[in-house]
């Protein structure tokens, strides 16, 4: 049973196959993703963080995953990348958040991932340019996500108080660069459905 009191702070961006926003933010897994299915990446920075005693700060994650249909009928597919600077108790806690074993916001992912990949350590970069977000893990993931402009001259589309269980406001985005190889994988969704959001997890409760 989860017992050790978790959070993680910073920020996140997410990029999928969907060829308009993606549908789950609203119908909360309810509607399928655009092309029936969903494969999408996404990048965490971690401004602040901690496992029990183990601190997390200043670290960055990668996440892979695939889901077959409809979100909330599971199935899913996962893989997870720790920054390479991590250490081994930062990387088993981050493991255990991101399978869902720590309780709290990704609990949900203890039932709704089937399949988990594994972990791998890598270099991961994220960083802010502007209004863009550049994610990058070398040979793995080259991204660039910016926000789609809102009708108020230098505010973004913002999707706000929803019940998406990722972060309750939502930056409605795009990707202008989105590739990804790993795990057998082998995708680009330049062009297509992307999400920025604030990071702010927590557990076990």
């Amino acid at each position: 049973m989860a017992d050790v009191e978790w959070a993680l702070k910073g920020e996140l961006v997410l990029s999928c196959n969907c060829t308009v926003f993606c549908p789950c933010v609203l119908s909360l897994g309810q509607h399928p993703p655009t092309e029936g299915y969903c494969q999408t990446w996404a990048g965490f920075r971690i401004d602040n963080g901690f496992y029990g005693d183990t601190d997390l700060s200043g670290l960055n994650l990668g996440l892979i995953m695939e889901i077959p249909g409809y979100m909330s009928r599971g199935n899913w597919t996962a893989g997870l990348f720790v920054d390479k600077r991590a250490s081994i108790y930062a990387t088993k806690a981050f493991t255990k958040i991101f399978t869902g074993k720590a309780g709290g916001t990704t609990s949900l992912l203890s039932i709704l991932v089937g399949n988990f990949l594994g972990v791998q350590q890598e270099p991961i970069s994220y960083e802010v340019e502007g209004n863009k977000r550049i994610v990058k893990i070398p040979k793995i993931i080259d991204g660039i996500v910016a926000p789609i402009p809102g009708k108020k001259n230098g505010e973004d589309t913002v999707i706000s108080n929803s019940e998406y269980w990722i972060a309750p406001e939502i930056i409605v985005a795009k990707s202008e660069r989105s590739k990804l190889r790993a795990f057998g994988r082998n995708w680009n969704f330049a062009g297509r459905s992307a999400e920025i959001c604030a990071l702010d997890w927590s557990g076990p409760n």
